[in-house]
């Protein structure tokens, strides 16, 4: 070989290798802005995301406290019963009357709060709390995003400490309906409260409009990017083979890497918001219920990478590889000859197969790729189910082919797996 056609060989190489390698550590960046695009800025995400916490105990527990102590600092639940008290004692009562009020209102306090607190457990417990909470999910998430777009037409903005919330102000609307249905008119007294749970502090708020803004740029195109660096060095590469398995293993290295590093940014949120601002327990279910979809969709693709990374290994020069393809060439041979005994040959049509089957594999191929990326957001599912299709279709194609001017049931007249 010439040395310009090694200098050729080996400025393809570094090519290829350059190509791989970008698709490799884009594609967590990928996943990352589509994940952020899709659970961030869409409200019907946003809210189908995080409604399940209201089924959670200790998001519950955490929130009726929340409410509870917000009613209890709107309203000075002491001072109104001591008003009531001191009302009554003015009148002109006998002096054991007088003095049977007097005993009555710390128990009064007591009742009150004790109502208080049993009818905003219940509320959080009931069935019916999953709608209230999902009202709050929507308010909170158009606030959110002008606070995050830092729009100053806003009618929230953020905090002196630069806070981030979700507003309770529903859930305490719906507690003090309650009270006054169980004939506490005392709540009557309770006032429009303000109140939130403290989701992003100041620490953060900055990565996340970073996210948000890199999500909104990029999050769209930025997995067709990588996809098309995937599919152009692998096409670039003169051992095809071999490239789709370093591709595979690239990617599922990434893939490895980012949940780690999800793991990770779990216990710097914990550090930042438990116990300061809500439970560990509280902090831990927020947390696993905010990534509980990438988790899902990294999964996903792990999985996918794994199996071109086999796929790969398959369709290689390994003296193994070629025994596996042998073998499925021998029982594909024997199939193919028992389905002509049974007269099922599908005569013209097998020949045609047999010589389109290169284009027939690419086109399977290149329709289960857009199925996995179009399908969003990418599941374990839909990539089982697209791999599945993918399968039946190449054994479809292998029973149905019959190579030219040879008989298709015997298996030395067949052409090989490649």
């Amino acid at each position: 070989m010439s040395t310009a056609r090694v200098q050729s060989a080996r400025t393809r190489s570094v090519f290829v290798v350059i190509l791989l390698l970008l698709a490799a550590l884009l594609a967590p960046a990928a996943v990352v802005s589509t994940w952020v695009r899709a659970e961030l800025i869409d409200t019907d995400r946003f809210v189908s995301g995080l409604a399940p916490l209201a089924d959670t105990p200790a998001v519950q527990s955490y929130l009726a406290d929340e409410v509870v102590i917000a009613i209890e600092g709107s309203l000075d639940i002491e001072a109104v019963v001591h008003d009531a008290v001191s009302g009554l004692s003015a009148l002109d009562l006998p002096p054991q009357a007088t003095a049977a009020f007097g005993l009555l209102e710390g128990p009064a306090v007591h009742g009150i709060q004790s109502i208080l607190r049993t009818t905003v457990d219940g509320m959080v417990a009931s069935p019916q709390f999953a709608q209230i909470w999902e009202v709050a999910l929507r308010q909170t998430h158009a606030r959110a995003i002008a606070v995050i777009q830092g729009d100053p037409n806003s009618a929230v903005q953020l905090s002196g400490d630069g806070t981030v919330s979700i507003e309770l102000g529903t859930i305490i609307a719906e507690a003090k309906t309650l009270l006054v249905a169980q004939g506490v008119d005392l709540a009557t007294l309770i006032p429009e409260v303000d109140r939130s749970v403290p989701l992003v502090t100041s620490d953060s708020l900055t990565q996340v409009r970073t996210a948000y803004s890199l999500a909104t740029a990029v999050g769209t195109w930025l997995p067709w990017l990588v996809l098309a660096l995937l599919v152009g060095g692998i096409a670039v590469a003169s051992r095809r083979s071999r490239a789709a398995l370093g591709a595979g293993i690239g990617l599922a290295a990434s893939f490895l890497l980012l949940l780690a590093g999800i793991g990770t940014g779990k216990v710097f949120f914990l550090a930042m918001v438990s116990p300061a601002f809500m439970p560990v327990a509280t902090a831990e279910a927020l947390f696993g219920q905010v990534t509980v979809n990438i988790h899902a969709i990294l999964v996903a693709l792990l999985v996918l990478s794994c199996v071109i990374a086999l796929a790969a290994w398959l369709f290689g020069e390994s003296r193994q590889a070629r025994a596996i393809r042998g073998a499925a060439n021998r029982g594909f041979a024997r199939l193919r000859g028992g389905l002509d005994r049974l007269h099922l040959d599908p005569g013209p049509v097998g020949t045609w197969v047999d010589r389109l089957r290169p284009a027939i594999w690419c086109v399977a191929v290149a329709l289960t790729v857009l199925a996995v990326f179009l399908n969003r957001p990418i599941s374990l599912g839909g990539v089982t189910a697209a791999l599945a299709w993918l399968v039946v279709a190449l054994v479809v194609v292998e029973l149905l082919r019959r190579p030219r001017g040879s008989e298709a049931g015997k298996p030395g007249a067949t052409q090989q797996i490649s």
